[in-house]
């Protein structure tokens, strides 16, 4: 009998055993399914994916426009509602923002939709310096060019002959906006008297009487214009469906655009065309965050504590086609029932 009971308490001891075997077995599993989830969801007070842990460094423009002032406010929601730290930093601008992203100085970058264009397929500002290492996020809103003045007297572009305007820092995208609406009117660089200023120095400039106009591409109402005009009269100068044409001949990115009046308490509303402004990213960039970014901006758009947010729309958001879309974007929108291209 007892060497019975022996062996019904070997059995069991030896089934125990093998159940904790078992059991270890299983826990693991469990803990790399776990693991395996994390990857795909965020913590539950957060939305989209998880992210992958890197702070992304998001390059914007000048403290003065909108870039930097719209910018710093989507970083901080996307960084707020999902499990994507995102830091805005002030930048140099469209070309000075891919050129920072190509040097691994930053993983997201604000840019004119020309611009990029530009960058992508190695013409104009590019030539012969190609950078392709990037994908769209999404397209945000429309960037106007802004004629800006003192002067009542000078209406069209082709009164800016002979006059000192500011065309922007030299080589950005800016420059060639104004190269490409003086070309509508027949006019070069040499039929004016350039300067080569951000925004913030444009403007002062123009309060201190040393030049008569500038370029200034951004979306209105942009900071620097505004202060301008809580102290002054300005003016926008504008561009006729005839000439708009003309430039669209040519320049097919350009689209017309109207700046309401209530911008900058003018006396009417003004005429001009514009260019998107868009967001790209390092292709490198993990997929989690990218959608996170996208996720971040337009499942909260109500949020976003700027007015450029009354413009965003998600069909224009996965409008661009010069240049493909990243993985992270195009899931999203996927989610979203819209098919963007990707490389």
């Amino acid at each position: 009998m007892k060497k019975n009971m022996a062996l019904v308490m070997a059995s069991m001891m030896a089934a125990l055993s093998l159940t904790a075997c078992g059991g270890s077995a299983s826990t693991s599993t469990t803990a790399a399914d776990t693991t395996a989830a994390d990857t795909k969801a965020a913590p539950a007070d957060k939305i989209g994916q998880a992210g992958s842990g890197k702070e992304l460094i998001f390059t914007t423009g000048g403290d003065q426009g909108t870039y930097y002032g719209f910018g710093s406010v989507i970083a901080g929601q996307i960084s707020d509602l999902t499990d994507t730290t995102v830091t805005a930093i002030v930048g140099k601008g469209s070309k000075g923002n891919i050129e920072a992203m190509d040097a691994g100085d930053a993983q997201l970058g604000f840019v004119q939709s020309d611009v990029m264009a530009y960058a992508y397929n190695g013409t104009n500002l590019f030539e012969g310096a190609k950078i392709d290492g990037f994908s769209t996020v999404a397209a945000l809103y429309m960037e106007q060019v802004q004629i800006v003045t003192l002067n009542p007297e000078i209406k069209t572009v082709a009164d800016l002959k002979g006059k000192t305007v500011s065309v922007g820092d030299s080589g950005s995208g800016v420059y060639f906006n104004a190269l490409d609406c003086l070309g509508a009117y027949d006019l070069t660089i040499d039929d004016i008297k350039p300067t080569y200023q951000s925004f913030g120095d444009s403007v002062e400039a123009m309060q201190d009487g040393k030049i008569d106009a500038a370029f200034i591409v951004a979306g209105a109402p942009t900071t620097a214009v505004t202060s301008l005009a809580a102290t002054r009269d300005v003016y926008l100068v504008e561009l006729d469906d005839e000439h708009i044409a003309k430039l669209q001949e040519t320049s097919p990115y350009y689209t017309k655009n109207v700046i309401s009046k209530d911008a900058y308490g003018l006396e009417k509303d003004a005429t001009t065309v514009a260019v998107g402004a868009v967001i790209i990213a390092q292709d490198d960039v993990d997929e989690n965050d990218i959608y996170n970014v996208v996720a971040g901006i337009y499942d909260s758009i109500d949020t976003l504590g700027h007015d450029k947010k009354n413009e965003l729309d998600l069909d224009f958001a996965a409008s661009v086609t010069a240049v493909p879309y990243h993985a992270g974007a195009a899931k999203y929108f996927a989610e979203k029932g819209l098919t963007v291209p990707t490389k």
